[in-house]
């Protein structure tokens, strides 16, 4: 017998010992392995309505670029608020607040008032701060000069050449530097991320509520991993063939129907703030403030308001009937200011509003809405469509058409996601919500063809899932958490009388 022979009849030999004792022999764990397989640390999170529930918080590294799981990595921040009941305990809930570019670490701050303790009971809360927002590795500001990168193009031609010049500059600054890396922060990433999160989890399966953007992050995990959905609800839903252009795009007509319904709001209320006694009349007197402001902008603690940012205030209040009062004295302020007697002050709103324009700067929105969606290019395409929207929606027409930092950013790294499937999802709208309009849950409920649709009927809210608002609404989200059964058809839900306006 020869030397070679005997040593390789000496290795099968211990190999058959090693498999027969039931030992292994260790393998290089590459790939995606070494992200499946990892032990979060939990520590205390240093939130306070986290560390009062008992919370805790840790970091999941994931791949920066899923196309090279070897290369570079970022370290996602989660939280876990344990289920009250262990012995009942069937899973974990992820939760997002939407954005894209909101932190939602904080789930008892977003869930903890309307969650059902049936389902407290039965679930560990899971926060997230996506890539690149928040606690999470990969995002940095831009140094933008002002916050938001959404305004209206205002109401002439000039206007609209600042912002297109503007718009270039704010995309230029946040590509300098490591491009590359931040066309990463892409909710298709986020989406892999969350199939890390579950498996560094051990679980099955994940259970989710996402509201607004976290609708379509939803839409996305449940394409791209089916068989990870346990329970999925999702509260104002977008239309994923119309993410993110079309959506902004979508606004114009929606912000218009909903200035038409406050203002019948405020033509009842005369007396108190004198817009006019038909909503008419109250819309011709927000007219007139854009026109007046646009010729004399006025200035609030030293932010100066213009046609350009009217729009952007009032889009931001329209959102909830529960802001009408707070919309009407802004309103009022303003139209004040346009005076010979200005106002000694302002709202709390406004003021806390243009300090956060000037000291937040949401760049993470740029980073994930332009790496997921390609903007049209050509400055002319977006004056023409601004110029058409005019007679039929005056006041929002140049915000929702207008030109943004996409328009200037690289293409995508990757294709939009198509969402088409049939994994169980209950989906939750209020008929006049304007950030994400009815339509847009129609089209979600044809998209995933065994969801089941719940429509708040009468209501202009955004977020339905909410204190005081609908107890139909609440029961059917905390029901299928709770029991994972479906109501029989699609839902009618009616506001509580104590929430209507």
């Amino acid at each position: 017998m020869s030397r070679v022979f005997r040593w390789g009849a000496a290795v099968l030999a211990v190999a058959a010992v090693l498999v027969t004792s039931g030992a292994a022999v260790p393998s290089p764990v590459t790939g995606m392995d070494r992200f499946y397989r990892q032990q979060p640390k939990w520590k205390p999170c240093a939130v306070e309505t986290l560390d009062a529930a008992g919370g805790s918080c840790a970091a999941v590294r994931v791949p920066l670029d899923y196309a090279d799981p070897d290369g570079r990595t970022l370290n996602i921040a989660i939280s876990r608020v344990p289920a009250t009941d262990p012995d009942r305990r069937r899973g974990v809930l992820l939760a997002d607040p939407g954005g894209p570019g909101a932190s939602g670490l904080d789930t008892v701050d977003l869930l903890g008032d309307v969650l059902a303790p049936e389902v407290r009971a039965q679930y560990d809360l899971i926060g997230m701060d996506p890539r690149g927002v928040g606690r999470s590795d990969g995002g940095r500001t831009c140094g933008w000069p002002i916050g938001e990168m959404i305004r209206s193009a205002g109401v002439g031609p000039d206007g609209f050449l600042t912002d297109t010049a503007r718009a270039a500059r704010l995309a230029m600054a946040c590509l300098t530097g490591d491009s590359a890396s931040l066309r990463q922060l892409t909710t298709r990433n986020t989406a892999r991320d969350m199939e890390v999160i579950r498996r560094a989890l051990g679980q099955p399966s994940l259970s989710y509520y996402g509201v607004s953007y976290g609708t379509y992050l939803g839409a996305v995990f449940a394409q791209l991993f089916p068989r990870s959905v346990d329970r999925m609800v999702l509260d104002s839903a977008i239309d994923p063939d119309r993410y993110w252009n079309g959506m902004v795009h979508d606004w114009g007509a929606a912000d218009e129907a909903a200035l038409d319904d406050w203002a019948g709001w405020a033509a009842r209320r005369d007396p108190d703030y004198h817009f006019g006694t038909t909503a008419a009349q109250v819309r011709g007197a927000v007219e007139q403030l854009m026109n007046d402001i646009a010729r004399q902008p006025i200035t609030v603690n030293d932010f100066v308001i213009d046609d350009h940012w009217l729009p952007f205030l009032l889009h931001n209040l329209l959102g909830n009937f529960r802001l009408n009062v707070k919309m009407a004295d802004t309103v009022a302020g303003l139209r004040a200011a346009t005076g010979a007697t200005p106002p000694a002050g302002y709202t709390p709103w406004l003021t806390d509003t243009l300090d956060s324009l000037r000291q937040y700067e949401d760049s993470a929105l740029a980073f994930v809405a332009c790496g997921d969606d390609a903007a049209p290019e050509d400055p002319v395409r977006y004056w023409s469509e601004i110029e058409q929207r005019r007679a039929t929606q005056p006041i929002f027409g140049a915000l929702a058409a207008n030109i943004q930092p996409c328009a200037f950013w690289p293409r995508p790294v990757e294709s939009v996601t198509t969402v088409r499937n049939s994994v169980p999802a209950l989906i939750v709208q209020a008929t006049g919500d304007p950030r994400t309009p009815y339509d847009h849950a129609l089209a979600l409920h044809r998209d995933l063809s065994a969801s089941r649709l719940v429509t708040l009927a009468d209501v202009r809210i955004h977020m339905t899932f909410r204190p005081g608002l609908s107890r139909c609404v609440g029961a059917a989200i905390n029901g299928y958490f709770a029991d994972g059964v479906f109501p029989a058809t699609d839902v009618v839900c009616a506001p509580d009388t104590e929430a209507e306006p």
